[in-house]
Parts: structure tokens; sequence; C-alpha cells
């Protein structure tokens, strides 16, 4: 490790202690890399060690990392109530071993009580006891995986209209009622990256970032809506490439802010990004995002493919079209120098949205062809999603 790297790891160690999310808070930021940077520059013409110590926060808990992750999706609700008991019960019944726990959930809530009193009243607090339940996960052993949902987030957007998007003097909500904050914000990074730095700080082993984008369709709407295109705006690149640049940059930075917490860093991914170069709407780069993760997790749910990979219902066919995708991914990862770990999502719940014809219950049988197909690839992580955390029954889940 060079010298500029324990400079910004003694840095950084420093600056968690500021407000998150407050201009003040951006500007000693600024100063401090600088001041750093300045340091740097000088202590290596007296040709100082190339090695220094280095600060890492030790949150008191020990959990770990299981022989290959296989997780759920648990609620800030679910992990705060009478819930919990049950999804414990199930992981130490079976081959399952991790939670996903919302930390800051798809609305911007915040799920537990927060520290910093700038922000207590975000949110609806539904876990009392943040320590306690992670005392409860040291336990069992039950690997604690933080979920934070960034750049979707109605809470902050009506707390902040000028960290989100603007149509005519309203905020803009998509076609189901939610808002998004801006990725070109600044603010935005900072405010998310401080909740994840208390997650680490409460014993969670990894931080789990999602909705790590600009809205669907966001291309149809860029030069309509009004928002601030800060640091990017004289960028000389098109809107597109732009958008790319800011979701990849944040990436690199919360990777950056978390080092000296000793906290992997994961991001939740569309499945189709893989397929692509890159979403020109959204802003995903599934290689550009690998690059800065320890973890890629690809949302591979069968029902959320149209005709791909020559399959015309996805969603009856669970084990080829999870076999294709993991063919794809595997090809792409294997281009990159150092590839973080594949742990993609995969669909417990049945999509009879789809209509008759299109769907199929989903059970034991469904979820079980998913694990072997990735297993088949040589992926064996993966996370359950059930938004409503009912899980199926007597599952195999190393068949």
């Amino acid at each position: 490790m060079n010298f500029r790297s324990a400079m910004t790891a003694i840095g950084i160690s420093a600056l968690c202690l500021l407000p998150f999310h407050s201009a003040g808070a951006e500007q000693a930021v600024g100063q401090s890399v600088e001041k750093h940077s300045t340091i740097n520059v000088n202590l290596k013409e007296k040709e100082l060690p190339q090695q220094l110590s280095r600060f890492f926060y030790d949150s008191g808990l020990e959990f770990t990392y299981p022989d290959a992750v296989r997780g759920i999706y648990v609620t800030g609700h679910s992990a705060g109530g009478s819930r919990f008991d049950s999804l414990i019960k199930l992981i130490e019944t079976t081959d399952l071993n991790s939670m996903v726990i919302d930390v800051k959930d798809d609305w911007g809530n915040i799920t537990y009580q927060t520290e910093h009193s700038q922000y207590k009243d975000i949110g609806k607090s539904y876990i009392k006891d943040p320590r306690a339940m992670l005392e409860r996960l040291e336990e069992k052993q039950i690997y604690p995986i933080a979920r934070i949902v960034v750049f979707k987030d109605s809470v902050l957007s009506k707390a902040k209209p000028e960290l989100s998007y603007m149509d005519g003097n309203e905020v803009w909500k998509n076609g189901r009622g939610e808002s998004f904050v801006n990725p070109f914000m600044k603010e935005v990074w900072d405010y998310n990256v401080g909740i994840a730095i208390e997650a680490a700080k409460m014993g969670f082993k990894e931080i789990q970032f999602d909705y790590v984008r600009f809205p669907e369709g966001f291309e149809k709407r860029d030069t309509e809506l009004k928002y601030n295109m800060g640091d990017y705006a004289e960028m000389d690149a098109d809107n597109v490439q732009k958008r790319v640049h800011a979701v990849t940059d944040f990436v690199a930075y919360a990777n950056e802010q978390l080092e000296p917490y000793g906290v992997d860093v994961s991001v939740d991914i569309f499945g189709y990004t893989a397929t692509l170069p890159e979403a020109p709407g959204i802003g995903q780069n599934f290689s550009k995002i690998s690059e800065h993760v320890d973890v890629i997790s690809s949302m591979i749910y069968p029902s959320h493919w149209t005709s791909y990979f020559g399959i015309s219902k996805p969603d009856l066919e669970p084990y080829k079209l999870i076999t294709e995708y993991a063919k794809l991914e595997n090809k792409k990862l294997a281009e990159l120098e150092t590839p973080p770990t594949s742990r993609p999502w995969l669909q417990d719940f049945t999509a009879s949205w789809l209509g008759s014809g299109n769907y199929k219950q989903y059970g034991k049988a469904e979820v079980e062809a998913q694990i072997k197909a990735l297993q088949d690839q040589g992926i064996n992580e993966y996370l359950l999603w059930n938004a409503s955390n009912n899980y199926t029954e007597n599952v195999d889940f190393t068949p």
C-alpha cells in the first residue's frame, strides 16, 4: 500500500465524524483531500517509508464469511418486528446463512434512529435497537448485509427538491408515484455514504447499494426536466456518458470512503445491463461498476425479462433463463483484471401480473431450478427476493 492511500484512510476516518449531508461537510472533505495531497507530495520528497499502519474501525462484532453467501431479503419492518424470529428460524433450519436488511428502504426511509441529529426525522425507525439485532445475528452467525437504496428516494426528494428533478414547479414522480434524487449531486453521495458508514459502525459486514442509477427511461426526459448537473455540467461528453460517469464515480467514491471500516461493498444492477455496452438511460455500465465493488448482484428474476436469449416467455423457464444469463455474465466478468464475486438476486415470488400463459406459480421446483442453473455455471452465491419476506418452504438451497 502506498503512502497516499494511508493518508487518505486516516483522513476519511477523521472526516466520518462530520455531519454527512451538509455543505460544510462537503467543503471540509474537499479541503482535507487537498491538504493530504499536499502533505503527500512533501513527504514523498523526503522518502518516507512506503508502508504505514492503517486505521480500521472495529465494531466489536465478529462474523465469519460463509462458504458462499446464500441469503434472503429482509425489510426494516420484518427486521424490527415479530417476523424476524421466523426468518432467523428459516436460516437456522436450512442451508441459508445471510440476511440483506433494509437500512434505507425503497422510499428513502432510514429504518433505524440515526445518530445524526440533522436527519433524525427522516424515516420510520422500524428497527428500534439495531445493535441488539446485530448481536443476535452474531450469536447465530448469520452474515449481515445492509441494503441502502441510493437514488430512488421520495423522502429526500420531498425534503430537498433541489436534489431531485423538477417537472415545472413540482418534484417529478414516475408512474408509481416514486421520486428519485440526482446522481450528479455530491451532497446526495455524501448523504448515502454517511448512512453506510453508520451501518458499518453498527456491525454490518457488507454494504449493498441498490438503485444506483437514474430513473428508468430517463433518456426520454433528460432535456425536459430541470435538474443540476453539478461538476458534470462542463464535462466534454454527451448526456449518456455523463450519466455513466456519475453513477460509476459514486460507486468508486463510496468504496473508497468505506475502506477504513473493513466492510465489503456490493451493488445491485439490472440483469439486462450485462447484455449491453451500457444502459443509456439509467447510467449503468456493468463492467465499470464491477471494477469498484467486491460483489456484483445482478437482478435476474425470470419474470423481469422480455423475449431474451431466444426464450419467448422467460418466467416459464427459470433454469434456462438463469443459465443463459450466467454464461453471459461469466464471460463479461472474465474480461476484468480483478472481477468481483457474482451473487445474483433470484426470484421467490409469483409474477401473476404477467397475465395468463406468461407466468407460473413459483415454489420449491422453480427456486431450486434457478439455484442449480447458477451452480451449473460455477456461481455458488445468490440472494432470494420476496418483497413481503414470505419465502418458499422445504427448498434445497444447495441442490
